[in-house]
């Protein structure tokens, strides 16, 4: 690593977690770069629970949002104020980052003076071994080694963004965004937009804690991930535009051919068409076809049956894209006056 190496700030937002927080600190504390070059920043986000005392433990500072919850956009731009470091690293309580993470991201800023934003990925070792938490951490990190390098969007659950560059552009969205949403993803639109560079390193690791049920992955994808991110894709006039990472033209045929699939099944079960059973499994096929290198890739990391149950889940997620799009479109309104972020000097700071 050079001698110019920045002083990172690391940034942990965190609600009613202790148990996960506890972990991501201790594997913060494990960490391979030497803790002169970086400091800790804890913002509780109002939790209940003891949440603030775990954080105490290992933090240089807690933060405190003292009408929270407010979200996570609104706890890291807390924590963005009260930094002193020139690059920041955004943390999730439930990520616990490998020994090298903290040194790969002073690494490539200091290597790079050109980069204003870093981000990496989940392990493929996930904490939770139910099927539905091993899959949607899986998922994750397959999509985020699919294409490194320089990248069209940001991730805050191990990410990094030099300071002057987040605060020239706002900080994340905490007016659109109060809970966990697509703010990382509408923040690397905007620091695009502004000129920034931004980097995917799958090699920047971290192990996703979550334990995900069947029902928490279904309205996540649909509440919290298509419906914000089709209405931020309409605002910005690109429905029709190639998009990062899942939102890539074949991610929207398939989609497309799911929804027709879907519709199809239907009317065959209602008018006993054999026509259209045929074009319904005729889409499905296509849709498995074209996500079979993801069901090698799933085979050959947790077996043959493993995949085999992520394929049915692979079209139930094409359906909650294609609903949550079908409904963003019938409830968008066209934006009038452009919604103003509060300046990062209006973030309250208070010291838990």
């Amino acid at each position: 690593m050079s001698a110019a190496a920045p002083f990172l700030s690391v940034v942990v937002p965190a609600y009613r977690c202790a148990a996960y927080l506890q972990q991501c600190l201790r594997g913060l504390q494990a960490s391979d770069l030497p803790r002169a070059s970086w400091e800790l920043i804890v913002v509780d986000d109002g939790s209940p629970d003891n949440t603030a005392d775990v954080a105490r433990t290992a933090a240089d500072r807690v933060l405190r949002v003292a009408d929270g919850p407010r979200g996570p956009a609104h706890a890291r731009n807390m924590g963005a104020r009260a930094a002193t470091g020139s690059v920041l690293v955004f943390i999730d309580a439930d990520v616990v980052v490998a020994p090298h993470t903290l040194r790969g991201f002073a690494s490539h800023f200091a290597a790079d003076p050109t980069l204003g934003a870093a981000f990496g990925a989940y392990d493929d070792a996930p904490a939770e071994m139910d099927f539905i938490s091993q899959y949607r951490n899986l998922l994750h990190r397959y999509v985020h080694t699919l294409h490194p390098g320089e990248a069209d969007t940001f991730w805050a659950g191990c990410g990094a963004v030099r300071r002057d560059t987040f605060l020239a552009v706002g900080g994340f969205d905490a007016v659109r965004y109060p809970r966990p949403q697509i703010e990382d993803i509408e923040l690397g639109y905007r620091l695009r937009e502004a000129g920034a560079r931004i980097v995917l390193d799958p090699e920047l690791q971290g192990k996703h804690l979550k334990r995900w049920s069947f029902g928490n992955m279904v309205r996540t994808d649909l509440r919290e991930r298509a419906i914000p991110w089709m209405h931020l894709i309409l605002r910005r006039g690109e429905a029709m535009q190639r998009g990062p990472l899942n939102l890539r033209v074949r991610e929207k045929l398939y989609t497309i051919f799911t929804a027709i699939g879907v519709a199809a099944t239907m009317g065959a079960f209602v008018f006993w068409n054999n026509a259209l059973a045929y074009i319904g499994a005729f889409c499905v096929v296509v849709v498995l076809l074209g996500n079979a290198a993801l069901l090698s890739w799933f085979g050959s990391r947790r077996g043959f049956f493993f995949a085999v149950g992520v394929a049915p889940l692979r079209l139930l997620y094409y359906a909650e894209a294609g609903l949550g799009a079908a409904w963003a479109i019938v409830t968008h309104r066209p934006q009038v006056e452009p919604v103003r972020l509060p300046p990062l000097a209006a973030y309250e700071q208070t010291a838990s």
